[in-house]
C-alpha cells in the first residue's frame, strides 16, 4: 500500500494544483531568483575575452523600469482576474469558477508578471552591491531583454484572452471542454480499469451479509477511486473488492464505498486468538483501503463526466431565467450536450470490453440514464415556455438518437417525449404548440 504514487492520484493531484492560483506564480519566482544567480557562473570563465562590456548603470536603468511596471501590471491583472471569477459566478454558475480560475492563459500571465518583478528586484539589488563582474553583467543584460521580450508577448496574449475570461460564451466552452477530456478519460479506461461487476452485486437487493463493507465518517463527493491502490490491497488479501461509489456520487456514513469479498477459508470456532488478531487488524486494514478514496466537499471535473453536465444544465437554465432571459445561451448548451453525447456513442464502439487493468476489483458501469437526466431535465422544464428552445431540444435529442448506443438512443427518445410534454402544457399560443408538433411529426417522418 506504500507503493510509489499512482497514475490515478497523480493525474488528481496534478489537477487540483493547476486550480491553485499559487502554483504558478510561485514557480516563476523560484525560477526568477535562480536565473539572476546563474549569471554568477559566468563571472571568472573565458568567456569574458569574447563578450562586450555592457554598462552596470544601463542595465540597472532598464531593471528599475522592468520592477516599477510589473508590479503594476501584475495589481492589474489580478485584479482584472477576480473581477472574472465574479462575473462567472454571477453570470452562469458558481460552480464553474475552478475552470476559469486554471485557465493557462490567465494564471501564465499573472505568473510572468510577477516572476519578472521579482527578477528585476533581486537582479538590481545583486547590481547595486556589485555582485557581478563584467561577464556577469552581460548575461544579466541578455536575461533582461529575454524577460522583456517573454513580458511583451505574454500580455499581448493575455489582452487577446482577458476580454474574453469570464463571459458565458468563454465559460461553456471551457466546461464543455472540460467534460469532454472527463469522457475521453472514462473511455480509455473503461470502469476505471477494473472488472464488469456482477449482478448480484449491483442489484443490492440480494444476500450481501456475506460482504464485508466499507463505510467512512466523511460526508462529501467521491472525486476520485486510486484503482491502483485497491488492486494492490485486494492482492494482499487475496480479496475481490466491488466499488459501490463511482466519483460524482455524494458519500454519507450509512452508504458503503465498496463491498470486500474475501475468498481465504473461515478459522475454526476453535481458533480464538487467531480471530482476535484478525479483528484489530480489520481497521488498519480498513484504513488502508479507504486511502484510496479521495472525498471531498465538492465534485471534479477531470474525473466525473457527469459534472460538467450538472454545470451546463445550470448555466442554462440560469440562461433561461425570468431576469436573464437568454434563450440563445441555452440553445449554445444543446450544441455542447450533442457533441458530447454523440462523441460519446462513437467512441464507446471502439472501447475493448476486455481491457482490464485490475482483476481484483470490479466497478459498475455509469448510468447513461443519470447522465440525460443531469443534462436535459433541467433545460427542458425551464425551456419549456419558450418554443426556440422547446424545438431545439427535439431537435437535439432525434440527432442523438440516431447514433448507434442503444442505451443513449433509449434515453434520448425517452426525455424527448418528456420534453414534449411539458412545452405542450407550457405553451400559451396555440401557434406555438402547433409549430412544436410539426417540428416533432416531421422528425419522426423522417425516422421512419
Amino acid at each position: 500500500m506504500d507503493a510509489p504514487i499512482s497514475v490515478d492520484r497523480f493525474r488528481f493531484l496534478l489537477f487540483s494544483f493547476k486550480e491553485k492560483l499559487w502554483v504558478k506564480p510561485l514557480s516563476l519566482c523560484v525560477l526568477s531568483i535562480a536565473a539572476v544567480f546563474a549569471s554568477k557562473l559566468a563571472d571568472g570563465t573565458a568567456l569574458a575575452e569574447h563578450l562586450p562590456k555592457v554598462d552596470q548603470s544601463s542595465v540597472e536603468t532598464l531593471l528599475s523600469i522592468m520592477a516599477s511596471s510589473m508590479l503594476v501590471i501584475a495589481t492589474f491583472s489580478a485584479g482584472t482576474m477576480v473581477s472574472a471569477y465574479a462575473s462567472a459566478s454571477r453570470s452562469s454558475t458558481p460552480r464553474s469558477v475552478s475552470l476559469i480560475i486554471s485557465d493557462d492563459a490567465s494564471q501564465n500571465a499573472l505568473s510572468t508578471f510577477v516572476g519578472a518583478f521579482i527578477f528585476s528586484v533581486v537582479a538590481i539589488t545583486a547590481s547595486s552591491n556589485n555582485f557581478f563582474k563584467d561577464t556577469g553583467i552581460f548575461l544579466l543584460f541578455c536575461l533582461t531583454c529575454l524577460v522583456f521580450a517573454i513580458v511583451i508577448l505574454t500580455f499581448i496574449r493575455w489582452v487577446d484572452s482577458v476580454a474574453r475570461l469570464g463571459r458565458v460564451g468563454s465559460t461553456v466552452q471551457k466546461v464543455e471542454a472540460a467534460a469532454m477530456r472527463a469522457i475521453n478519460h472514462r473511455l480509455s479506461t473503461p470502469r476505471l480499469g477494473g472488472k464488469q461487476q456482477p449482478n448480484y452485486v449491483k442489484e443490492q437487493g440480494g444476500d450481501l451479509s456475506k460482504y464485508q463493507t466499507l463505510t467512512t465518517d466523511s460526508i462529501g463527493y467521491v472525486q476520485m477511486v486510486d484503482m491502483a491502490k485497491v488492486q494492490a490491497w485486494a492482492e494482499e488479501r487475496d480479496t475481490q473488492v466491488h466499488i459501490a461509489m463511482l466519483p460524482g456520487q455524494f458519500c454519507t456514513p450509512d452508504k458503503p464505498l465498496c463491498y470486500i469479498e474475501r475468498f481465504k477459508p473461515k478459522k475454526s470456532e476453535d481458533d480464538i486468538s487467531s480471530k482476535e488478531s484478525e479483528k484489530s487488524s480489520d481497521k488498519s486494514d480498513e484504513s488502508a483501503l479507504l486511502s484510496a478514496f479521495q472525498i471531498g466537499s465538492e465534485r471534479s471535473f477531470e474525473a466525473d463526466p457527469r459534472y460538467g453536465l450538472v454545470v451546463l444544465s445550470e448555466i442554462a437554465s440560469r440562461a433561461l431565467s425570468p431576469s436573464v432571459n437568454d434563450p440563445g445561451t441555452a440553445i449554445s448548451i444543446l450544441g455542447s450536450y450533442a457533441r458530447l453525447f454523440i462523441l460519446w456513442a462513437q467512441k464507446e464502439k471502439n472501447v475493448a470490453s476486455d481491457d482490464i487493468k485490475y482483476d481484483k476489483v470490479t466497478v459498475p458501469d455509469m448510468s447513461t440514464a443519470d447522465m440525460f437526466d443531469d443534462a436535459f431535465t433541467g433545460l427542458a422544464r425551464d425551456g419549456a415556455s419558450m418554443i426556440e428552445v422547446s424545438i431545439r431540444i427535439q431537435k437535439t435529442l432525434d440527432a442523438i438518437a440516431k447514433t448507434s448506443n442503444d442505451d443513449i438512443c433509449k434515453a434520448a427518445t425517452k426525455h424527448a417525449k418528456e420534453a414534449y410534454k411539458r412545452s405542450m402544457n407550457a405553451l400559451i399560443h396555440d401557434g406555438d404548440k402547433e409549430m412544436l408538433s410539426s417540428a416533432v411529426n416531421s422528425l419522426n417522418n423522417k425516422k421512419s
